[in-house]
């Protein structure tokens, strides 16, 4: 598993089929929170487990996941979240 504290707040979310999941807000615990302002939120935090990280090069964190599967199983949070 990757280090939490190597992933930033505004680093990119990609899955490993290349597809933009969104932006890290931060990280709580085991779980990243994906920003809510992020076009593909749709206004809503989102949250993925820290397991799915693959790996993370500069500004970009790589999942282990393609983006249907990763959106097939992301928690969904209010707008307040």
């Amino acid at each position: 598993m990757v280090d939490p504290s190597q992933i930033r707040e505004h680093t990119h979310v990609h899955c490993s089929d290349g597809e933009h999941l969104g932006t890290v807000d931060s990280v709580d615990g085991d779980r990243i929170k994906l920003t809510k302002r992020d076009p593909t939120a749709h206004g809503r935090h989102h949250t993925i487990p820290l397991e799915w990280v693959a790996s993370i090069e500069g500004t970009t964190l790589r999942l282990g996941k393609t983006g249907a599967e990763a959106r097939a199983h992301w928690k969904t949070g209010s707008t307040s979240f």
